[in-house]
């Protein structure tokens, strides 16, 4: 008689064996998607504190601090182990059962560098560009909130009328006015007639044909439109150029070249964190021309004018100009918080500074405050920046 023995050895290695693979498979994945996902809410979650905590530590007239996350590296070590046992079958046979055993362990290492330096002053002391402002609002965001966040002043500049307005409410003449600037263009906006787009215009020059060469003249070719005119020995050159961001209620392209060159050159006379608007009469908002340009701020006082708007500097509610039409959203703060003594009980983010906890207030209806929040955090993200750079103090923490 033949002994089944070395076949139930044979059959339990084997099962045992695809035992392992399958559960290599699935707790490889497993517990990969758990940590990306994981670390993903706690990168983002940190975020939001450290804007709250700023904000907070403006309020309380203390020095702001950020610390950024350079790395994440972790490290997963899969151990299986199986054996096997004889099965409680008594005398009726070797029938021998598998035992199967895994672990799974983690080890992250996680490298934060602290904001400061040369860094600091970029990310959160340098005045935005045109550019952030035009990414926003190129995405649908509320031209309204996004100009109370990232404005300090607009600067009016036309026939009838002249100043600079601060958007500060302890400038009370100012702060009206810049209010009611915004809620008109939001008014714009709402009629799906606020245009944010450069100026495209064609410069020349004319030369003299004598004074290039053929290989010069080659060489211009890779960039400019060449027109030769034998009779007067000249030579034009013609080259499509992009030029500043300019707010309008009508489309910029449908002026003359001559038109937006004009405009191209008032623009550039401002500073790079200057946007120019030109609202004109006989467009959807034109019952308010308005001329000049809104110089943007740093995030440094973003964060400041919310802060100090708490309870030093608060807002307060500007009716719309009079001759603005209906606007839907005009609420007293750019973004209100709640500041209490006791744990906010809502469930959103908070931090506790000093005795004081921060949360963002509750909406009632258009979600304003958790919006402002939103472009809070996305500002901070466009002003991101390489953290892991020479010299910097970086601090790695494992697990």
């Amino acid at each position: 008689m033949t002994s089944t023995y070395p076949l139930i050895k044979s059959s339990v290695r084997s099962l045992t064996l695809l035992a392992l693979c399958g559960l290599q498979g699935c707790l490889s994945p497993m517990a990969l998607d758990h940590a990306v996902i994981e670390y993903d809410k706690t990168t983002t979650d940190i975020l939001s504190k450290l804007i709250l905590l700023n904000i907070a530590r403006s309020h309380q007239h203390q020095p702001m601090h950020f610390t950024g996350v350079s790395n994440i590296a972790a490290t997963f070590n899969f151990q299986f182990n199986a054996g096997a046992t004889p099965a409680l079958t008594g005398e009726n046979g070797a029938l021998m059962t598998p035992v199967f055993g895994g672990t799974v362990s983690e080890n992250p290492t996680i490298s934060i560098v602290p904001i400061e330096g040369e860094e600091f002053t970029r990310r959160l002391l340098t005045p935005f560009q045109e550019s952030k402002l035009t990414m926003l609002l190129r995405q649908g965001a509320d031209v309204d909130l996004i100009l109370r966040l990232l404005v300090g002043e607009l600067r009016i500049n036309s026939e009838k009328q002249h100043g600079i307005y601060y958007n500060k409410p302890g400038d009370a003449k100012g702060y009206r006015m810049f209010r009611q600037a915004v809620l008109h263009l939001s008014s714009i906006q709402d009629r799906n007639r606020l245009f944010v787009e450069p100026l495209m215009f064609e410069q020349r020059w004319t030369l003299p044909s004598e004074s290039l060469t053929a290989e010069q003249m080659a060489a211009l070719q890779k960039d400019f439109k060449i027109d030769y005119q034998a009779q007067r020995k000249q030579v034009t050159l013609s080259k499509r150029v992009t030029g500043r961001i300019v707010l309008t209620n009508y489309d910029p392209a449908t002026l003359s070249n001559e038109e937006r060159i004009r405009l191209q050159e008032e623009a550039d006379q401002g500073a790079d964190n200057d946007v120019m608007v030109d609202i004109r009469p006989g467009y959807p908002g034109g019952e308010w021309p308005i001329h000049g340009v809104f110089r943007l701020r740093s995030f440094h006082n973003v964060l400041n004018f919310i802060g100090q708007s708490i309870s030093d500097n608060p807002e307060y509610d500007v009716a719309k100009y009079p001759q603005t039409p209906h606007v839907s959203q005009n609420p007293v703060n750019t973004m209100a918080l709640v500041v209490s003594a006791d744990t906010p009980g809502n469930g959103d983010i908070s931090v506790q500074y000093g005795d004081f906890y921060y949360a963002i207030k509750p909406d009632d209806g258009y979600p304003w405050n958790r919006e402002a929040f939103r472009l809070l955090c996305q500002l901070f993200q466009m002003t991101m920046t390489d953290l892991a750079q020479q010299g910097a103090p970086e601090i790695t923490i494992s697990k």
